[in-house]
């Protein structure tokens, strides 16, 4: 790797003729420089975007593999600069291919590099073979986390890469300056040895967090597996099991485990929670169905998983709730916990899950709940409602749902896609979106809708769930996109025709009220506006209320004035008192 000391027998060095070892000298003084200029910026600035990323860290191959040529004293290190350099010339002048490919190519070169220093490590003065040891151990240990981390390895090479660039400059201007006497270069020698030791460090503590993330994310266990011949009729308890994480003081919960269907004639299983406060009176009690927030799209995402589980998808007053006397029943919805696809932002899906979840609870043993519910839903789980809303009377009308409220809902899924593009920290959800349309509908081509310089950080970011630890990694690769993922208007095409077919635009004949955060920079007040003003043209009655200051998670916090108005407006429900509408007459 760059870094590498110039380990010229200096021995040979004195009889070569005096103007070639000032040209060297030149060179290693350029070389090393240069590598430190670099490897600042790269420090400096690691999330300026993909695309430059990619570029510094392909010159930075290329002056790698200059500055081992120019310290070969065998065929194994020519062959190693050889080889940076090629990788240099790779990354940067096939930019789509890098993106993809500069991964392994990091990665290999990296545990080759490390492989060759252990080789030098068997050769030269006792502190000589101290450092290729330690180094060569660093550079294997770097390989391996480039590969196994392949949407960060960018970040992680930018950081690295460029402070061990610092080390090998400060080396070779200093050999350069101080050349020394024959056989004499303890300086240099003791700033390599240094180096080395950093980077092994480094090297160490990287591995060690990368296990740890990779252990700490959320796994299904056995319960979300369907019993063998599960029956395909939807609402069906399949099994129940009392449950106690992250529960609100003094209520009792289970999670269920019941069939569903993504759509007409596809079934499907899907997980949830049912929760009652504890000491509540005898009776049927009325039932909030929670439709939550993302979460992500992969099979630990489910909120059951979660050491929070209503907290992981924003659910607004749990424990108020409780307090009086309704039943929660939250649903994961189908592939969070339960095998994939899960239908992030399509309404068939996510509604039947949250009508179905009611229809289980009522034959959970030990729960007596009430023939009403309300539907609460935040952001994805608005949108859910929304469908929930629609679906009920046909899909549904057993679970008898009197009312529906929508917190931030993605509504207009086109309006949504487009704002997702202008946020650097919301390019996670457009991974969401793309990923679960792509696996539901054959007809929207992943390669088609995602820049092939994005594919790679897309494809991991939906491998992560929000409220696990890895989550850190998905915002620090969120931030190296300096434009949207999308190759092309994601609205157009067959991606766009399904975008708008999954906007719940159906009637809703139950009252229904919309809350939206003024400052809301996700979910854009005037997009959500404009959705209450088409509902309310349809004919519908929708009571839209907003709250100054809010943003997207501040309009469910549980300081902010929406719960007293939820708790109000759901108890209106459950009462049959007349609902009010905003929509003009």
């Amino acid at each position: 790797m760059c870094e590498r000391s110039l380990d010229v027998g200096m021995a040979d060095a004195a009889h070569q003729p005096v103007g070639r070892r000032r040209r060297a000298r030149w060179l290693r003084g350029i070389v090393g420089a240069s590598c430190g200029l670099l490897g600042v910026v790269l420090i400096a600035h690691p999330f300026r975007s993909v695309a430059v990323l990619v570029l510094l860290i392909a010159v930075g191959m290329v002056l790698a593999g200059v500055g081992e040529l120019a310290s070969a004293r065998s065929g194994i290190a020519v062959l190693v600069g050889v080889a940076w350099v090629a990788a240099g010339l790779v990354a940067g002048l096939a930019p789509g291919v890098a993106i993809g490919t500069i991964t392994v190519l990091a990665g290999v070169a990296l545990i080759v590099a490390g492989v060759v220093d252990g080789v030098r490590a068997s050769r030269g003065a006792a502190d000589q073979r101290v450092t290729s040891a330690v180094r060569g151990v660093a550079a294997v240990l770097f390989g391996v986390l480039a590969l196994s981390w392949p949407d960060v390895t960018e970040i992680v090479l930018a950081v690295v890469f460029g402070a061990r660039l610092v080390l090998f400059g400060v080396d070779l201007v200093v050999t350069a300056v101080r050349p020394g006497r024959r056989g004499h270069r303890v300086g240099p020698r003791r700033v390599r040895t240094a180096a080395a030791a950093c980077g092994l460090v480094v090297a160490v503590a990287l591995l060690v967090v990368s296990v740890r993330v990779h252990a700490a994310a959320p796994r299904p266990d056995a319960f979300y597996d369907p019993p063998s011949g599960a029956p395909t009729a939807p609402g069906v308890l399949l099994r129940g099991e009392p449950f106690t994480r992250g529960i609100p003081a003094g209520a009792r919960a289970w999670r269920i485990l019941y069939t569903t269907t993504r759509d007409e004639g596809v079934p499907a299983t899907a997980s949830g929670l049912v929760l009652v406060a504890g000491d509540a009176p005898a009776g049927p009690r009325p039932v909030i169905a929670w439709a939550h927030g993302t979460t992500g799209v992969a099979p630990g995402c489910a909120p059951s998983l979660a050491a929070d589980p209503l907290g992981s998808g924003a659910m607004p007053a749990p424990a108020e709730a409780l307090a009086r006397g309704w039943a929660v029943v939250a649903t994961d919805y189908p592939g969070l916990g339960t095998a994939g696809p899960h239908p992030y932002l399509i309404g068939q899906g996510e509604g039947r899950s949250v009508l179905d979840a009611v229809r289980a609870a009522r034959r959970l043993d030990g729960v007596d709940l009430a023939p009403r519910t309300v539907v609460w839903g935040h952001s994805q789980g608005g949108h859910a409602a929304l469908w929930t809303g629609i679906l009920a009377p046909t899909y549904a009308p057993g679970a008898n749902v009197v009312g529906v409220a929508a917190v931030a809902p993605a509504a207009d899924l086109s309006g949504l896609v487009h704002n997702l593009g202008g946020l650097r920290l919301t390019t996670v959800l457009a991974a969401y979106v793309i990923e679960a349309y792509s696996e539901v509908y054959p007809d929207v081509d992943y390669t088609a809708m995602v820049r092939p310089t994005a594919r790679v950080q897309a494809r991991e970011m939906a491998r992560r769930c929000l409220a696990e630890p890895s989550s850190t990694v998905t915002l620090m690769s969120s931030l190296l996109f300096d434009r949207p993922i999308w190759d092309g208007d994601p609205t157009s095409g067959a991606f766009g025709a399904r975008l708008r077919e999954n906007t719940p635009t159906g009637p809703i004949s139950v009252p229904l009220l919309i809350a939206q955060g003024e400052s809301d920079p996700l979910i854009l007040p005037t997009v959500q506006a404009a959705y209450v003003r088409q509902r309310c043209a349809a004919g519908g009655a929708v009571d839209y209320r907003t709250y100054a200051g809010r943003d997207h998670l501040g309009v469910v916090a549980p300081d902010s004035p929406l719960i007293p108005d939820l708790l109000a407006w759901t108890q209106g429900r459950l009462d049959a008192t007349p609902a009010r509408s905003t929509c003009p007459t």
